[in-house]
């Protein structure tokens, strides 16, 4: 496939490994006989780290099929994260290397994942935009600290660390956003 044809998300083979292309940008010189220019931002499948790279508009690429299976967290096994697809549950084994930081947003029974796969290997994980964890331990609330709106730390059932408003106690449930790592409300 033609660098020109390819749009964002599309899952490419480059150098060996495999991209998900997140951002485009097109440049086209003002001169004669100027080539235009395609630079892709992509993550690698697995890992997630960023590469840049610049193409010709007529430069091959190979395209990846990436299917996304709509899974549900089921148990760890030793150290890996086994989730069961929605439909035909298939267990899809995920060593902590490929899920990276997600590990910190699952919870028992997990719901709403999908699972990125590659010919019939799985080799990433997609979360919900936001999920529900459980306050552990945090200080308590001030008197008068509703005015301030000073955020306090709280630490989660699953062991991460977030900021939280005064006002969040032991035991409450919040919806905490997997894109950012930020509280986003009361449960």
């Amino acid at each position: 496939m033609k660098a020109s044809d390819i749009k964002k998300s599309f899952v490419v083979e480059y150098n060996n490994g495999v991209y998900q292309i997140r951002d485009i940008e097109r440049s086209s010189p003002q001169g004669r006989g100027g080539n235009v220019r395609f630079r892709f931002v992509m993550y690698s499948i697995p890992g997630g780290a960023k590469l840049d790279a610049s193409f010709d508009a007529d430069d091959e690429l190979r395209e990846v099929d990436l299917a996304r299976r709509a899974a549900n967290f089921s148990y760890k096994d030793g150290e890996a994260f086994v989730f069961l697809d929605a439909e035909d549950y298939t267990p899809y084994h995920l060593d902590p290397a490929t899920i990276g930081d997600a590990a910190n947003y699952i919870t028992d029974d997990m719901e709403g994942c999908f699972v990125q796969v590659i010919d019939d290997a799985p080799v990433g994980l997609q979360l919900p935009t936001s999920v529900a964890l459980t306050v552990v331990e945090t200080a308590p609330e001030l008197k008068g600290g509703t005015a301030t709106k000073r955020p306090k730390p709280a630490r989660l059932n699953t062991g991460i660390e977030i900021q939280v408003p005064e006002y969040i106690a032991n035991g409450e449930k919040v919806w905490v956003n997997t894109l950012t790592g930020e509280f986003a409300g009361r449960v």
